[in-house]
């Protein structure tokens, strides 16, 4: 029975946490008791033994299913797990690796980090751990993690290949605290234009951002590009803090209510490391929570212009809160408002829904053109400026910028998701690091000089094809056949209502080539093979990047081809955009 008191704890801290749930409804109480009967009923009468953590583990998830999509349960083992990239720090060796061909490969060393002080490089492999085998089909990121990761000051043995040499290297790795950036990239685009893009709102992120910004503007910067793209959110705290540092003084940024009217407000703070000076903030489909806040609380005071996509649509506030057993409920407490009084909670009454709803999104045509998205006329606000603005589904940015539906190619996407670019480089540089690091000493003088050569893309062609990976067009027969299908289905009905009739069945037949070539004629355009040298070669140049300086370096190689940034760099030196949408820059 003791370890039935502890279970029944652990359901009365779920049920009991916050006193004012027992005051403001009524039925509280009554199922609280229910719940205790019930569990007790079980354990005093059923005819097995029952394994009550895991009856209490499927009774929360049930109970969290029947609430809002964001209200989540965390067992006791992924809570850790769940909240390293928002602390901004976890115990380890300090390397981000790659599993290429069943090897450990160091992709970069954390400046000042354990394996750093060591002597690791980027490009080792790791080959053992300890006295284990670090290579073979039994090695995927958990295996990695659970093995390198660990408390700080223990030990680990490491033994590395470097470059070509066979002969194995033993390199003792003390662990120590290996910090998570929330800005990995920052720089000046030009003499006055910075760019900060900000992955997630962390503990560490109001610190980056002073860092980032003071660096900027040690450099000149007059104007920002702040990108908050596929930035999911983060610590609400730490959205004011970033929202402050935009707008002015005792300003509204958030205000969150809830049905019990124990919401809170907060307002911007006296000092704000950017008040005056052009802001563009980039935001898409994928930018959601804090995100929201920060580039709704610009939008509504006219401080910047927004541009991009519609974000996510998440105006709830969660709480996280610890249970006795170590695990972790994050219930949802408020919805939140931006200065204005929006609330931009997409609905969530139906959660398949709500899980599909960028898909649907998709498929409605909005990533590609504005006029697809209509806003009711009840849900439109106006900014101080005058400018009119919607709740109710996300925040719509002022400048829409359509997804960049030209820049694919299907045999570029499977080459690099099958890894190959990567693979090719880390044994391009195994041969050739030491070269290419005295021919371009800094990442200024690769990215002005360095260009990958006929000769190298052919190179990494025969490398793909050797992995598999060939420039072909692919019919996908099955998914072409179950769309037929969909689409001719009361014409098939009639058909094989007779399969002797021979007309039928020649105009089965005349269907069936009819659509089987349509269809590879779409697969032959979908294919977009002329696309393909040019995509691999700017990924390629920026793999070769990341790993002879900084994933931060590295990153400006990819907005090179970057529509909506591109846009963004020229709007912001455009004074009359600024003035149409009459946002104060001085």
């Amino acid at each position: 029975m003791k370890r039935f008191g502890i279970i029944v704890l652990v359901i009365s801290c779920i049920l009991l946490f916050d006193n004012v749930l027992a005051q403001t409804n009524k039925s509280y109480p009554l199922n609280r008791d229910k719940m205790d009967r019930f569990l007790r009923i079980l354990d005093n009468f059923y005819v097995d033994t029952l394994d009550f953590d895991k009856l209490v583990e499927v009774g929360v998830k049930k109970m969290m299913d029947d609430l809002d999509p964001h209200s989540i349960y965390t067992t006791a083992k992924d809570v850790q797990a769940s909240r390293e990239p928002l602390k901004g720090s976890f115990d380890g060796i300090g390397v981000t690796f790659q599993i290429v061909k069943d090897t450990i490969n160091i992709i970069e060393v954390i400046i000042d980090g354990p394996s750093e002080k060591v002597g690791l490089l980027p490009g080792d492999k790791i080959v053992r751990v300890d006295t284990m085998l670090a290579c073979g089909k039994h090695i995927n990121n958990n295996w990695v993690r659970d093995h390198l990761r660990g408390p700080k000051g223990t030990k680990v043995s490491l033994w590395i290949q470097r470059g070509r040499n066979p002969e194995l290297t033993e390199y003792v790795v003390t662990r120590g605290k290996i910090p998570m950036y929330s800005i990995n990239v920052s720089f000046m685009i030009d003499k006055k234009t910075g760019y900060i893009k900000l992955d997630r709102f962390a503990q560490t992120s109001p610190n980056e951002f002073e860092t980032a910004l003071n660096k900027l503007k040690a450099q000149g910067m007059e104007d920002l590009i702040f990108d908050l793209r596929g930035n999911g959110g983060g610590y609400l705290n730490v959205a004011f803090y970033i929202a402050s540092q935009f707008i002015e003084h005792d300003s509204l940024i958030v205000y969150t209510d809830n049905f019990r009217k124990t919401g809170e407000t907060y307002r911007s703070s006296l000092f704000g490391s950017f008040r005056k000076g052009k802001l563009i903030v980039l935001v898409d489909e994928n930018s959601a929570s804090a995100s929201e806040i920060v580039s709704g609380a610009v939008q509504d005071w006219d401080r910047g212009l927004l541009m991009g996509r519609r974000t996510f649509g998440k105006g709830l506030v969660q709480k996280p809160i610890d249970l006795p057993d170590g695990s972790e409920v994050r219930v949802t407490i408020s919805h939140y408002y931006t200065p204005t009084g929006r609330c931009i909670q997409k609905p969530y009454d139906d959660n398949d829904s709500y899980s599909k709803d960028l898909i649907n999104r998709y498929k409605h045509g909005e990533f590609l053109t504005a006029d697809s998205i209509n806003f009711p006329d009840s849900l439109k606000y106006k900014t101080p400026g005058g400018k009119i603005v919607y709740g109710g589904g996300g925040i719509m940015p002022d400048i829409f910028i359509p997804m960049d539906t030209t820049n694919y190619s299907t045999f570029y996407n499977e080459v690099v998701r099958k890894g190959v670019v990567s693979s090719f480089t880390l044994d391009y540089l195994a041969s050739h690091r030491d070269e290419l690091k005295n021919r371009y000493p800094t990442f200024a003088d690769f990215k002005n000089n360095f260009h990958v050569s006929d000769e190298m893309y052919n190179e990494l062609l025969k490398y793909a094809e050797k992995e598999g990976v060939t420039d072909e067009t692919k019919l996908y027969f099955s998914s072409r056949l179950d769309e037929f299908l969909k689409e001719n289905k009361s014409k098939l009905d009639s058909i094989y209502t007779d399969l002797n009739d021979l007309e039928k069945m020649d105009t089965l037949n005349e269907m069936v080539r009819k659509y089987v070539k349509e269809s590879y004629d779409k697969s032959v355009k979908e294919r977009n093979a002329d696309k393909a040298p040019q995509l691999l070669k700017n990924y390629l140049t920026f793999e070769f990047a990341r790993n002879l300086y900084s994933y931060g370096e590295a990153y400006q190689i990819l907005l090179a081809e970057d529509v909506t940034f591109q846009q963004a760099c020229k709007a912001i030196d455009n004074n009359k955009l600024f003035k149409r949408f009459k946002i104060s820059t001085k």
